[in-house]
């Protein structure tokens, strides 16, 4: 059977429960038809790039099925009859990916990132402590610079070279 990558969004004000259930009724379809889907990721809630159905954002679901066309045809029919799908994508694959998908490495690594940025983050809190940098940053903003002391007669004589 041929092997396909599926990818929909839902809306962002439905719940990851019931994403989860859409995500488990779609799974009983492709079974249902003779296929096996044998991953499924949540990548969760993330930012669009534009609207889509007055949506900034929406849940992320990826699933790689093993199933025959009619079967994916089937669970893109019902989604474009759902009103919570934003939208869907299904390619067809050669093999499918082993392990995580980029998406949850790309969550891993960021998660490590900011795990690493705690550490840091102490020093950075303390350091605010100590000297209140907002402070000194308002007197030096409040000095006057060269082209606000300079009146506007000034400048209009300096664009002219004096002359009239």
């Amino acid at each position: 059977m041929p092997l396909y990558e599926h990818v929909y969004l839902a809306r962002q004000d439905t719940s990851a429960q019931r994403v989860d259930e859409l995500t488990t009724q779609l799974k009983g379809v492709i079974e249902g038809l003779g296929g096996s889907v044998k991953k499924t990721e949540y990548w969760g809630v993330k930012s669009l790039s534009y609207r889509l159905r007055k949506n900034r954002k929406a849940h992320f679901t990826l699933m790689d099925i093993d199933a025959p066309p009619p079967a994916i045809n089937e669970i893109e029919r019902l989604e474009r009859l759902n009103e919570d799908v934003l939208r869907y994508l299904t390619i067809r694959v050669d093999a499918h990916e082993e392990g995580p998908s980029a998406m949850m490495r790309r969550a891993e690594r960021d998660r490590d990132r900011d795990e690493r940025r705690g550490e840091r983050g102490d020093r950075e809190e303390r350091r605010g402590e100590r000297g209140d940098r907002e402070e000194r940053r308002g007197e030096r903003g409040d000095r006057p610079r060269d082209r606000d002391r300079r009146g506007r007669d000034d400048s209009d004589e300096s664009e002219n070279g004096g002359e009239d």
